[in-house]
């Protein structure tokens, strides 16, 4: 079983920057994609990013491109999200997500563990 921890969320303005973490523990996080999915009140989970297990390939959602990145430290067993020149329209809990196998998927279906979430919150 992984548990997913993620951290870093909070208020910030727009245009400003925040690291989100996502600690997997039980079992090391090598063997999974990892990906970040954000949902905002009333909407659906959306992806956000995903970077696969072993080539470390990472893919975005069109409305990120450019500001976010996602990477992985497999000896910190820890996955991040980079976000700069955040908009207030990125204003979503965000929910770090593990797949088994390791591939690139986009659906939120694909994903076997996910973390509690972490709010984002962008002011204008």
């Amino acid at each position: 079983q992984v548990q997913l921890v993620a951290s870093g969320g909070g208020l910030v303005q727009a245009g400003d920057s925040l690291r989100l973490s996502c600690a997997p523990s039980g079992r090391t996080f090598r063997s999974y994609a990892m990906a970040w999915f954000r949902q905002a009140p009333g909407k659906e989970r959306e992806f956000v990013a995903a970077i696969t297990r072993s080539t470390g390939n990472t893919y975005y959602a069109d409305s990120v491109k450019g500001r976010f990145t996602i990477s992985r430290d497999n000896a910190k067993n820890t996955v991040y999200l980079q976000m700069n020149s955040l908009k207030p329209e990125d204003t979503a809990a965000y929910y770090c997500a593990a797949r088994e196998g390791g591939s690139y998927y986009k659906g939120w279906d694909g994903y076997d563990y996910w973390g509690q979430g972490t709010q984002v919150t962008v002011s204008s």
